[in-house]
Formats: C-alpha cells, structure tokens, sequence
C-alpha cells in the first residue's frame, strides 16, 4: 500500500462513495468536501476544499464538469491554496483535454503532482472494484498512484502524458453513446415496424453484437425503469466535450455529432436518470406508450 494515507474527494456522489468504501478496506483513511455538505456515516466532511486539501496527502476531485473542477481548485478556498508542495492529485473528473491540460500545468506551477485519472465504468464496478482507470501524466507519478488506483480498479492504462486520459475516456464514453443511440434507433424501428415489443428484448438480450454494458441498458429500457448507473446529463456532456474536440483537432465525426443531438431527446425530461433513457424516448416516439 502507498505510504500516502489520507485520501481525500471533492465531490462524493454516486462513484466517489463507493471508490471511498473500497479505499477504506485496503487500508486508507478517507475524508470528503461537497458544496452541499452531504456525506455518508463513515465519512468526514470538510466545510472546505482548501481544509480537505490541508488534511490529506492524496486529493481525488470527482466533479462533474471543467467549471465545478476549476471551482474547487483555484481561489483562496480552493484545494490548490491548502495542498503540501508535492502532494499527489488524481483527478477523476471527465472534464475537456483543455481542462485537464490546465489543471495540470497550475499544478506544476504550484509544485503539486496532477494526473488526470477517469475511469471507465458506471456505478456496479465502483462498488465491485473493477473499474478501469486510464492515467495521463508522468511515469514516476503514474507509478506513485497506481497502489490507490488499483485499490477501486481492476487494470490500471497509462495513456501517456497530461490530458491523455482524458481524451481516452472521451473515446470511451464516445462509442458507449455513439452505440446506444443505434440501439435506440433500431429498437425504434422493431417496435414500429410491429415486432412483439417482448420478443424484441429478449432477442436482444442473447445476440453477441451486445455489449455487456449495453445489455444492461437494454434491461433497464425493457423494464421502462432507468436507475441512474450513467445520468442522461453527464453522458450529454461527455458527448459534448468530444465534438468539441474532435472539432479543435479536425477530426471527422458526423455519427458521434448525431448521437449527441439523439441524447438531447432524453436529456430535456430524464437528466438525471440513466442515458438508456434515450432508448424509452425513442420508443416513446413511435408506439403509443406511457
């Protein structure tokens, strides 16, 4: 285990929680800060980002988007303002390349060691364990964090220097929306070309050309039941946050911008439930359902 004890998360929603539990039986002591203040029984709130910051040896930011990540760090409540020279940053946050560019260079400036670390995965493997974290950043650094990370992941992906992963995890989150947009769509067409709305599901339940995640999606969207394991609101964003890159870097993606717009059917009404809504929105628009 890393010498570096003290774990500390902005942010402590639905991943981090679990992340949280999974660090404190391999042995870390885990504190957190949330704007709202909300926790849970075994964890300690700080009442700022800078008081956690000044607490801990490792600081984990798991925010949802570049501005409640540059909210958290910079200012003279911010975590920056209160981290050790040399302490370790892994940021989970999915925020844009250019953010994670930043963040890491104002770390570098303030003598701190930021990785940008998402992982891949949805709610079931953070509490199992099994995520995958993909890390950006230095060797040295990578090799310092990689006990913790594989403390809640099950492989730990070095992509390269900062922002990397990043852009690996927009990849990632890309082809889980790209690909369930086309699901959505071709469930549509099932269902209004008049196939038994059962058989469809169950057919699709079997057939190799379904992922595993995406199976699951497909059982939520059978059930009309959408527990948020990916909200429709952040899968948005991430899709999002991938055009506009793709866009910076002139990179040809039309499917990618389709599905983006596709998830703004589901976004409007289902935010915060899990983008497979998007596969009830579809059905919804051409079969007369609830």
């Amino acid at each position: 285990m890393s010498a570096e004890r003290k774990i500390g998360f902005i942010g402590f929603g639905a991943m981090a929680r679990p992340m949280a539990a999974n660090l404190r039986k391999a042995g870390y002591e885990v504190a957190a800060y949330t704007p709202s203040g909300k926790g849970d029984d075994q964890t300690e709130m700080f009442p700022s980002a800078r008081a956690l910051a000044e607490w801990c040896d490792v600081l984990v930011p798991c925010v949802p988007n570049d501005a409640a990540l540059r909210k958290s760090l910079y200012g003279d409540d911010g975590a920056f303002a209160g981290l050790a020279r040399g302490a370790l940053v892994l940021n989970t946050s999915t925020v844009s390349p250019d953010c994670a560019e930043e963040v890491a260079k104002a770390g570098d400036d303030r003598g701190l060691a930021v990785l940008d670390t998402p992982m891949s995965g949805s709610t079931p493997e953070a509490e199992a364990g099994t995520l995958v974290m993909l890390v950006g950043g230095p060797d040295e650094q990578v090799e310092r964090a990689r006990p913790i990370l594989k403390a809640v992941g099950k492989a730990v992906i070095h992509t390269g220097g900062a922002a990397s992963a990043a852009r690996v995890k927009l990849v990632v989150n890309g082809i889980m929306g790209g690909t369930l947009a086309i699901i959505a769509e071709a469930v549509a067409y099932g269902l209004s070309s008049g196939v038994d709305r059962d058989v469809l599901f169950d057919a699709l339940a079997q057939v190799a050309v379904i992922s595993p995640h995406h199976q699951r999606k497909l059982k939520m969207a059978k059930a009309r039941e959408f527990p948020s394991q990916f909200p429709t609101r952040l899968m948005a964003k991430d899709m999002g946050l991938l055009i506009d890159d793709a866009r910076a870097v002139k990179s040809f993606a039309p499917a990618l911008a389709v599905a983006a717009q596709s998830l703004c059917l589901a976004t409007k009404r289902h935010a915060d439930e899990d983008y497979s809504a998007l596969i009830g929105a579809m059905e919804r628009s051409v079969v007369n359902t609830p």
